[in-house]
């Protein structure tokens, strides 16, 4: 894991991050308001520019109303809406940074309406020789357009840029950073939210980013 505080984003420091709750219990963000990306840019906007602030960022386990709108994420008695990586709020263009050594495991353009998009996830070897992935979700089109399986990143390189909704899955451009220990057959895709019937199945197996990037 990476010791010490490490800027998902070019040219960010710790003090630009701020927690932004998108969840069940926060009002202001209703279906109308999640379900369209230039509405859900917009409020969010409001409110990073109310605090002085560049990148909201939170959601690991959060139930969310936003994946009601899809039908990608199951029916209602078993909906998957717990979201399991942490996502990160900017621009489209903003320039992700890769918070630890690795190499490319696999990529992939999720077409599902509300699904990730293009899609980079990365194998690491921890100081405990342990491996792990971590996957980024609702890129550009042009960050997977010329990488390849096994091409290897160092700490601290750009790997991709965010997309914008007409690309990353209809959705106010952000990052989704998820961790998984075991990522089974998958390749370009994991799971990114699960119902509450799978939640300690999935919180055991994919283990909060925040501490990955030292937050």
């Amino acid at each position: 894991m990476s010791a010490g505080f490490f800027p998902i984003f070019k040219n960010t420091s710790r003090e630009d991050y701020f927690p932004l709750d998108l969840s069940v219990e926060n009002q202001l963000f209703t279906l109308s308001i999640l379900e369209d990306p230039d509405r859900m840019q917009e409020t969010i906007d409001h409110i990073t520019d109310d605090l002085g602030k560049k990148v909201p960022y939170g959601g690991y386990f959060e139930k969310r109303k936003l994946y009601e709108r899809s039908a990608h994420f199951g029916e209602k008695e078993n909906r998957r809406n717990l979201h399991l990586g942490v996502d990160f709020w900017a621009s489209s263009g903003t320039e992700v940074l890769c918070p630890m050594e690795g190499i490319v495991h696999s990529f992939k353009n999720n077409i599902n309406f509300g699904d990730y998009g293009p899609t980079i996830i990365l194998k690491h070897t921890s100081h405990s020789s342990k491996v792990f992935y971590s996957l980024y979700g609702h890129l550009s089109k042009e960050s997977i357009s010329s990488i390849n399986i096994g091409d290897h990143f160092e700490k601290g390189e750009i790997i991709a840029e965010l997309g914008n909704s007409k690309e990353n899955g209809n959705y106010a451009p952000h990052l989704h950073l998820q961790l998984i220990k075991d990522i089974g057959e998958y390749n370009g895709d994991y799971p990114g939210v699960c119902s509450e019937n799978d939640r300690e199945l999935y919180q055991e197996n994919c283990p909060n980013p925040l501490d990955f990037i030292g937050f």
